[in-house]
């Protein structure tokens, strides 16, 4: 469990779009394993199967939500995101661990806004490196499918993300304010001083 959690949830957190419910459908589909784990047949590789596995188990959450039958928990604070690793909290100072975090927030938010079919497929392929055969067979869809989706998805958050950057830039090197006061009085001080 230990060496597949780590992809396991990023797939179900990747269609759910909330962590608690990725928790649950991962929990949910190792047990379904446990109970079946006689039925694999060794066609595909363990983790392409458990994958599978969780892909169906998230998307049955999802169908479940769509009828009303799920209640919404809302997330905690600090729910959304994952902790940093820390061995680079300690090598990084505490404005690069903000700022790290900061935009992986972004990130992730902007990837939640992804359609379901292009974010699934980002996460396993970009965020998860899985190949393009192993996402394929997980997601039981052809490999050209999954190019076709990840080319997508890339550039649709190659967009979003463009449109954020866009936004911030218009703050970059602000001038008006103290900043500006300052420089005003300090030339004005030197005009009154030759004068």
């Amino acid at each position: 469990m230990r060496r597949y959690n780590t992809r396991l949830f990023r797939v179900a957190r990747a269609i759910l779009r909330d962590d608690a419910e990725a928790e649950d459908a991962v929990q949910d589909a190792y047990l379904q394993v446990y109970r079946k784990l006689h039925e694999f047949r060794g066609d595909s590789q363990l983790s392409t199967w458990l994958t599978r596995v969780v892909v169906n188990a998230a998307l049955m959450r999802v169908r479940k939500q769509k009828r009303g039958v799920v209640v919404q928990l809302q997330q905690s604070a600090g729910s959304a995101s994952a902790p940093l690793d820390v061995a680079d909290e300690r090598a990084a100072s505490p404005s690069d661990v903000t700022f790290r975090g900061e935009v992986r927030r972004i990130l992730e938010r902007r990837i939640d806004e992804l359609p379901l079919a292009f974010r699934t497929v980002f996460v396993m392929r970009d965020v998860q490196d899985m190949s393009v055969q192993e996402t394929a067979d997980a997601l039981g869809i052809p490999e050209a499918t999954v190019r076709t989706r990840l080319f997508r998805a890339r550039a649709l958050l190659r967009e979003a993300l463009q449109r954020e950057l866009d936004d911030a830039s218009i703050d970059v090197f602000s001038f008006a304010g103290d900043r500006c006061d300052r420089i005003v009085a300090a030339v004005l001080r030197m005009v009154s001083a030759e004068a």
